[in-house]
């Protein structure tokens, strides 16, 4: 089953004097059971892209197939319910998804929703929550009196207890702290991993994107600019002074370290291999 756009553009404020086009004939497809980051500028069109995927937008131009669901433009979009039980989407500001009385009804929505029965729904909504790192005390509790990174958190959980094929997260990590940030992109690759489930991430984050994804697609004024593996990605360092991207750390100290005269691979990633390598190349030299 694919996930793939085929000349999808998307214009908001059509035909009005704010028309604006977010898209512009956009060919993707992603990898199914990868972890894929989306990555771009401020208004290069990455959240407009990824609310395609559960059909929040729908196209303009052009045609999507979403896990044997084609969505077509000008034409009417039909078994949403039914691709929204497959692809579930965080938004990047997590107050939109949470309206509930309690974080209990608000887990309990979504599958509820997609027919689940009462207590069906709080098994897998107290698994949700645990899976987020937030104990059964937040049940009760208002969405209203948690933190920016709870309602992240509490956010995820909701689309988790949906027990979704796609994951479709933008910003995921937005609001959380350093550790939390590492638990929370810890668990997608765990998702992925552990239950083949396909994760797109909207990140801007390279950090996250060298250590937790598989591929990388780089948005560019509404357009697919590239579209590579990580490793690939982040060889060429010329290439991503050209995106204003900054590369993550270990990739700058080895640049930093063969500007200085050190002839350190290009597809050396982690730190600990890196390390190695200096102390042999000083030990040949010394």
């Amino acid at each position: 089953m694919s996930i793939e756009f085929n000349k999808v553009g998307y214009i908001y404020s059509e035909k009005t004097p704010f028309e604006y086009a977010a898209l512009h004939d956009v060919d993707l497809k992603f990898s199914e059971g990868k972890v894929t980051a989306i990555i771009g500028a401020t208004g290069s069109g990455k959240s407009t892209l990824v609310q395609h995927l559960n059909a929040l937008l729908l196209p303009s131009s052009g045609k999507l197939n979403i896990l044997n669901f084609e969505i077509v433009a000008k034409q009417k979009a039909t078994n949403l319910k039914a691709l929204r039980s497959h692809v579930g989407l965080v938004f990047q500001f997590p107050e939109y998804q949470l309206f509930e009385e309690t974080i209990l009804k608000d887990l309990c929505f979504g599958p509820k929703n997609f027919g689940a029965t009462e207590e069906e729904a709080q098994e897998k909504a107290i698994r949700a929550l645990k899976l987020v790192g937030l104990d059964q005390s937040y049940l009760e509790k208002s969405p209203l009196d948690l933190s920016g990174g709870q309602k992240r958190r509490v956010a995820i959980a909701g689309i988790l207890a949906m027990d979704p094929d796609v994951l479709v997260l933008d910003e995921p990590t937005a609001g959380l702290d350093p550790q939390g940030a590492i638990a929370m992109m810890s668990l997608f690759k765990e998702l992925n991993q552990k239950f083949g489930k396909t994760v797109l991430v909207v990140t801007h984050d390279m950090e996250h994107v060298l250590n937790y994804c598989d591929e990388v697609v780089v948005m560019k004024k509404g357009e697919v600019y590239s579209h590579t593996t990580v490793h690939e990605f982040f060889k060429d360092t010329t290439y991503l002074d050209e995106l204003h991207i900054l590369p993550p750390s270990v990739v700058r100290f080895r640049q930093m370290l063969n500007e200085r005269g050190f002839h350190l691979p290009n597809d050396c990633y982690d730190m600990k291999t890196l390390c190695a390598l200096i102390a042999k190349e000083v030990k040949n030299h010394g």
